[in-house]
């Protein structure tokens, strides 16, 4: 028997145990109520965690790569991103599988015929990790650019109110100025 053979047969229970590693991650009352709250519109980040850790765990057993890998990292990640996690516990959740998998499948590694197997395995979980992690720096990015825009609007609609901005005319130059492609600079400004 395989090694991909004992994860599909434990899927469930790796799934579960899973789930409750990454919840674990975070704050008590919040696990509370993630692991409680069963209603998908009152605990949408449940619901997402739950549902997406089990795509990424079939993918994973599945060989997915690239672009479905990342889609459904992004679809967590993107959670914990703003939830302000520092990125080592934003992307944890990834590493967490890999001691999911050892205590599941205890009693079946113990043997050590799937040394091969789940040195491949956990490379994978490593590597699925480093994406994780790229996709953490791009939800940040777009978080911190959202962050600037909303007070750069800010500080526009105070200095607006205060009167302090005036408004000037967009200027486009003059017929005879774009056929000979003349600037602003080399506009004669009467006197």
């Amino acid at each position: 028997m395989m090694l991909e053979d004992l994860l599909l047969r434990n899927t469930s229970s790796i799934l579960k145990r899973w789930l409750d590693a990454v919840l674990e991650t975070y704050p008590a009352d919040s696990r509370r109520f993630l692991r409680k709250q069963k209603d998908p519109f009152a605990n949408p980040v449940g619901t997402t965690l739950g549902r997406e850790l089990e795509n990424l765990y079939r993918a994973m057993l599945r060989h997915a790569e690239g672009e479905e890998l990342t889609a459904i990292l992004d679809r967590i990640v993107r959670i914990r991103a703003v939830q302000d996690f520092p990125p080592s516990q934003a992307v944890s959740f990834v590493l967490l599988l890999k001691g999911v998998v050892r205590s599941v499948l205890q009693k079946e590694l113990s043997e050590g015929e799937y040394g091969e197997e789940l040195r491949r395995f956990e490379s994978a979980i490593d590597d699925l990790s480093l994406r994780g992690f790229d996709v953490y720096m791009k939800c940040r990015e777009k978080i911190f650019e959202i962050r600037v825009n909303e007070s750069r609007n800010q500080v526009a609609r105070l200095l607006e109110r205060a009167g302090l901005v005036c408004e000037f005319p967009k200027w486009e130059p003059a017929p005879a100025e774009k056929e000979q492609g003349g600037t602003a600079s080399t506009r004669e400004i009467p006197s």
